[in-house]
């Protein structure tokens, strides 16, 4: 991972890199659960899509859930390059997070339990960085696909938020913003796009790599928003 300091400000759309029109090549299977990475996917499965600092540590939270999660995969979204490279996005000028995208079993594993696992992962009131990691790629940020998704990481940015007040923290910085799939037809809509293949699952490819990942040690809360379906 990057450590630099010189990323730490969104820039205008107007002065983010060009991009490309044509996806960056990645892996079809998942290195740990044996699943397709880029679908098709279940019927009946959803969709989630969490920046929470590097993305190698993050996607391992989410894959290490067990029974209900279906595939994970790391990417960028909340940017403004199409189909960016790890090399421009580690430069800041394209806007994007290091995200995970889950996609899971909502009659097995609840949306509830992964913002959970979100919020007890990473420390949310950092702003531009976790821990030494620093840059607009490390923000934290929950990413929706459906009004029902942003209504719930709503109410749970809310009740973790006092959560760590009570301990001493500061305000959660958290962006809640609606996502899509990159080859989604859909405008004004941030987009996934998939990270290059040596990143995908690169903890279980690299177990002594680098994990940044450090929470606060503040549990979210049960039964209130966050929790109901746990």
């Amino acid at each position: 991972m990057f450590f630099s300091k010189k990323s730490a400000v969104m820039l205008p759309s107007n002065l983010t890199l060009p991009g490309r029109s044509e996806p960056i090549a990645t892996a079809d299977t998942h290195f740990v659960l044996g699943t397709p990475l880029k679908g098709p996917y279940p019927e009946g499965a959803e969709m989630a899509v969490f920046g929470l600092g590097c993305f190698w540590g993050a996607e391992r939270k989410f894959w290490e859930l067990g029974d209900g999660i279906i595939t994970t995969a790391v990417g960028y979204a909340a940017g403004n390059t199409p189909n960016p490279t790890y090399e421009e996005v580690c430069t800041g000028m394209t806007n994007h997070n290091e995200v995970v995208l889950v996609v899971f079993d909502p009659a097995k594993i609840s949306y509830a339990r992964l913002l959970k696992t979100f919020w007890e992962s990473h420390n949310p009131t950092q702003g531009m960085r976790q821990g030494n990691d620093m840059g607009t790629q490390y923000r934290s940020g929950i990413y929706t696909f459906s009004e029902a998704q942003r209504a719930e990481a709503e109410a749970s940015r809310e009740a973790y938020g006092i959560a760590l007040l009570e301990r001493g923290y500061s305000a959660i910085t958290t962006e809640i913003e609606p996502v899509v799939l990159a080859n989604t037809r859909q405008a004004g809509v941030g987009r996934f796009y998939f990270a290059e293949d040596y990143h995908q699952q690169y903890l279980a490819k690299v177990p002594t790599g680098y994990c940044g990942l450090g929470g606060t040690g503040v549990s979210c809360p049960i039964g209130t928003g966050v929790a109901s379906k746990l």
